[in-house]
């Protein structure tokens, strides 16, 4: 078991050496200059290596979708028991903001993070399809509850609305200069409100 433990901790360690020296190289040159045969070298590995972590050049500099995907849809799926998809959902996004997690959108280094993402289209393509996985992700486990496709897609919808419209107004008031700190603590509202908004029309389904 230890060795398995140890296997484990390098194989993550190498995953984020490369998503590192990618990010690193993205921020520095911009996604569409730089090869995968440049990470690779930079990171002192092989180019096979490379695309065993990361299948496509774009989840190099996206790395942190697998997990984000994981967490929301554990979050709506283990929920206790009379807490509706939204509370569940709400109460975490309250989460991220108190930890400062870089998913909250309110940290000092979301600038660079977001310039090189708007920049590239494949990027920005990869960043939406990842909008539409969460969506899916959450309709599949409101259908199971319920037997309810259409409902739930919508529902699903508006949540994952919710989630990417937070993040994308916290990004946005730092790239405008806003201090991060005043971000960051005005940014609680903005969750309720979202979520009060959400609230009022899908109340609480699948209940």
């Amino acid at each position: 078991m230890a060795d398995h433990g140890l296997r484990e901790r390098k194989k993550q360690a190498t995953r984020q050496l490369i998503s590192n020296v990618a990010t690193g190289l993205f921020v520095q040159r911009g996604f569409e200059e730089v090869t995968v045969a440049e990470i690779a070298e930079a990171a002192g590995v092989s180019k096979m290596t490379v695309f065993n972590y990361f299948p496509r050049k774009e989840d190099l500099f996206l790395d942190r979708h697998a997990d984000r995907l994981a967490e929301l849809t554990a979050v709506v799926r283990s929920r206790p028991p009379g807490t509706s998809p939204c509370a569940a959902l709400r109460r975490h996004q309250h989460e991220l903001l108190a930890s400062g997690h870089p998913l909250s959108g309110a940290i000092s280094g979301g600038p660079g993070f977001w310039s090189v993402l708007t920049a590239s289209p494949a990027l920005m393509a990869r960043w939406y399809e990842q909008e539409r996985e969460i969506a899916e992700a959450f309709a599949e486990v409101f259908a199971e509850e319920t037997g309810e496709v259409f409902r739930s897609r919508m529902v699903a919808g508006l949540l994952t609305t919710a989630i990417t419209t937070i993040f994308a107004h916290a990004m946005g008031r730092v790239l405008a200069g806003d201090d991060v700190e005043v971000v960051r603590r005005e940014q609680a509202g903005f969750i309720d409100e979202a979520f009060d908004l959400v609230e009022r029309g899908v109340g609480d389904f699948p209940g």
